[in-house]
Order: C-alpha cells, then structure tokens, then sequence
C-alpha cells in the first residue's frame, strides 16, 4: 500500500509554483517595486549605451571592447530572465509561475548566469596577454580567436544549462509547490522534490558550483601574474595598467563571490541567498556600465564625442 501510494504521489506532478517573492510585506513590496523598476531601467539604458557606443565609435575596437559589448548584451538578458517578473510580482498578492515557466526560467538564468562567467574569464585572459605580452597582443588576440572564445563561451554556458535543467526537470514534484525565492533557482526546487536529491544536489556543485570556483581562481591568478609582471614596469605604466584591470576586478568580485556563495553547497538554502542572489541577476547587471564607463578614459572620450555628435545634429535639425 505505502508502495502505491508513493507511486501515486510521484505521478501527481505540480503544474504551477508559487514564488514567495523578496518580501511579504505590502509597504516594503511597494518601495521595492519602484526602487526595482529604477535598476530595470537602469540595466537596460546603461548596458544599451555601452553597445551602441562601442559600436559606432572607431577607436574602440579592440578585442576587449568587443568582448565588453558581448557583456553587456549578456548582462541586459540575464536581468530580463528575473527583473521583470519580480517588479510585477511586487504588485501581486500571490506570485505563481508554470510548471514549464519555472523551468524554462532556470534554464536562460543559468545560461546567461553562466555566459557571463565564462566572458569575464575571457576578458581576463585579455588584459593578460595585453599587458604581459603586449607586441604579441594583436597576433594572439586576433578576430578569429576573438570568436572562437566567444562561441565557446556560448557552448560552454549552454551544456552547463541543459545539464543543469535536465536535472532538475526529471525529479518528481507531488507536494508542497512553494518556492522560497524570487525565481526558479535548482537548490529551492530541490527542497521541494518528493524524493532523495542529495546525488543531484552533489552533481549541482560539481557542475555550477565548480565552475565559480575555477573561474575565480583562474581570475584571480590572472591578476596576481599582472601584478607580479607589473613590478618592473614604471610608475606611470603601472598606473595605467591597473586602472584598466580595476574595473574587471570589482566586477568579478560583485558576480563570482555571491554565486560562490550560493552554488558550493548541496541543496541547501538559506534565507540570506534571495538578497545574495539579487547581486548577481540585478546589482551587478546594472553597476557594469557605470564601473566600466568611469574607469575607462576611452569609454568616457567615446561617450563625450558620441552625445557632442547627436547635439550638434539636432542643433542643425533645428537651424534648419
């Protein structure tokens, strides 16, 4: 009998989750989804003016403003997958998602989550071999290499994903249906499976867990070999080899410490990962065009002369 009904309950599957949101709090919720609103906006503008101004300006085109606008890109999909259906659900009393919604939201968060990963390694190894190797630079870092890293960044994230989903999709779900989070994320939907999950829990760290921690550490060994190549360099060569390496290094530090955090343990949750997580989907997101626009002169000239062109444009629209 108890066998018949635990084969029941694994084939009475959940069609909806309900998300319980950053906060249960009406008057919270309501700042929360103007102050929300504004990072939405502001992901979207400031990552927008990144591609464009990279895009039409001709002196930004070396490989690290090429892989910077394939960040951004990344950056304004990665919010979309959460951002919105979070300022919406601020307004909801109750906060439902599908069952193939749910999954399809865990699948484009970890393969943009992961993307982004695998791009600022890449830039990494840019600014490696632009300062350590600085007369080999154009012949290592040529378009076709350019591309292979980047379509390998793309592979990469998107086996990382399916695995990731498929893991997930495959556990029975014939019970409780809350999730105590914003979005679909693996280690909440573990809580809720009707069956042992500790080997996908395991698997989970092996595969998203791992992958921030080699990253990092590949990141920060990067940037220690700079630091030590940096010590016979001058003053001024210093300087501006860092100034350019700072940027990337708050950037990684804001997106791999949380992910570290949240991904190097087996199916277990807090209740400090949902504002841990909003650093990765949303902060981070929204401050990368502010850190690499006001660390990078080239940025900052690029923008200067990108808004003086559009002025002096409608100023002649208007003469006319």
């Amino acid at each position: 009998a108890s066998l018949e009904t635990c084969q029941d309950l694994m084939e009475n599957n959940v069609t909806e989750f309900i998300l319980t949101g950053l906060s249960q709090i009406e008057e919270v919720e309501q700042v929360c989804f103007y102050l929300f609103l504004l990072f939405y906006t502001i992901i979207i503008f400031g990552n927008f003016l990144i591609i464009m101004t990279i895009r039409v300006s001709p002196n930004l085109n070396s490989p690290m403003y090429f892989f910077l606008s394939f960040l951004s890109f990344v950056d304004i999909c990665y919010s979309s997958v959460t951002a919105p259906k979070l300022i919406v659900d601020f307004q909801s009393k109750v906060k439902t998602i599908s069952f193939v919604g749910c999954m399809t939201q865990l699948f484009v968060v970890h393969f943009f989550g992961c993307t982004e990963i695998f791009i600022l390694t890449v830039m990494a190894y840019d600014r490696y071999v632009a300062i350590c190797k600085p007369l080999h630079y154009a012949t290592i870092m040529d378009q076709r290499v350019c591309t292979i890293l980047m379509v390998s960044s793309w592979v990469g994230a998107f086996t990382h994903s399916i695995i990731q989903t498929l893991l997930t999709v495959q556990l029975p779900f014939c019970g409780p249906n809350v999730i105590d989070h914003y979005f679909c994320d693996v280690h909440p939907l573990l809580k809720l499976a009707c069956t042992d999950t500790y080997v996908v829990g395991v698997i989970v760290v092996a595969n998203t867990g791992m992958i921030s921690l080699t990253c990092f550490i590949i990141l920060v060994g990067s940037y220690a070999v700079i630091l030590l190549y940096l010590r016979t360099h001058s003053a001024e060569g210093r300087r501006k080899a860092l100034s350019t390496c700072a940027s990337h290094v708050i950037v990684v530090i804001l997106f791999l410490v949380p992910c570290i955090f949240i991904y190097m343990r087996p199916s277990t949750t807090f209740t400090e990962d949902k504002m841990v997580a909003v650093f990765y989907t949303i902060i981070t997101p929204m401050l990368n065009p502010l850190i690499y626009t006001l660390r990078n002169a080239e940025v900052k000239n690029a923008l200067k002369k990108l808004w003086s062109k559009k002025l002096m444009g409608e100023a002649r629209k208007d003469l006319k």
